[in-house]
């Protein structure tokens, strides 16, 4: 039976195009048993708001290693550096969002997804509580699971193909950006059908704030689209654009 699964780091609400990978997969595996990358996607993500593009970064604690200029710090391993980070990011959505279409439908939901995540110390903890109540709102489901928990072995394409065959995956769907480094020819040995990952065209909305940008938290789309936000990811209006591209 065919089985396709992603693997990724953790990311704090995502753009749309996480969630469609997620969309696409029958398993989305968090990647964080691997070094934490500072100034990446793992703790801040952006918003719109009226004065441009606005950084919300979540705080956490730095593990120095001064034999070496990498850390050793795991993702999963990181921990939040100030208790009072969700308060903060929730003042600024509701700062930037509160005229938005669908501001009232969605409010409370988000409110109550910062007030859970704010008394948790990890950040992939963190991170998994947005993904899966953010992908429940998107009106589907992905199995969600651990890469530490397979105890993967080996490093890059072995490890992925490791994490993979104890899936019992068929089929992996990986981020274009990992083509500097994936083996294909491991993937062919191994029986596993490679994907790449394809994000958009995706079509324009009506955003808050002009001009339009596409690489902010699926957040923007949700606040403005509502139940009509999967059609402009993976649906009906996504693949029309495709098709005119």
């Amino acid at each position: 039976m065919k089985k396709t699964v992603a693997i990724l780091q953790s990311n704090y609400i995502p753009w749309k195009g996480n969630f469609h990978m997620m969309y696409l997969v029958d398993e989305y595996v968090l990647f964080d048993d691997v070094q934490f990358t500072r100034r990446d996607w793992r703790n801040r993500n952006r918003i719109k708001s009226k004065n441009g593009l606005q950084w919300l970064t979540i705080p956490v604690k730095a593990v120095k290693n001064h034999q070496s200029h990498e850390s050793g710090q795991r993702i999963c391993d990181t921990e939040v550096s100030d208790p009072f980070w969700a308060e903060q990011h929730w003042r600024q959505i509701e700062t930037s969002y509160s005229s938005a279409p669908f501001w009232k439908v969605y409010e409370g939901k988000i409110k109550g997804l910062y007030e859970t995540a704010a008394s948790e110390p990890f950040l992939s903890k963190i991170n998994h509580i947005f993904l899966t109540e953010l992908m429940n709102l998107l009106g589907f489901f992905t199995r969600i699971t651990w890469s530490m928990d397979y105890q993967a072995q080996g490093h890059k394409t072995d490890r992925l193909l490791d994490i993979l065959k104890k899936t019992g995956a068929t089929d992996y769907i990986s981020g274009p950006l990992a083509k500097d480094y994936i083996e294909k020819e491991k993937f062919d040995e191994a029986g596993i059908t490679l994907h790449w990952m394809e994000y958009g065209p995706y079509p324009e909305y009506p955003q808050l704030y002009p001009p339009f940008e596409h690489g902010v938290s699926v957040l923007d789309t949700l606040f403005s689209l509502g139940e009509d936000s999967p059609s402009y990811i993976w649906g009906d209006a996504a693949t029309e654009t495709q098709n005119e591209s």
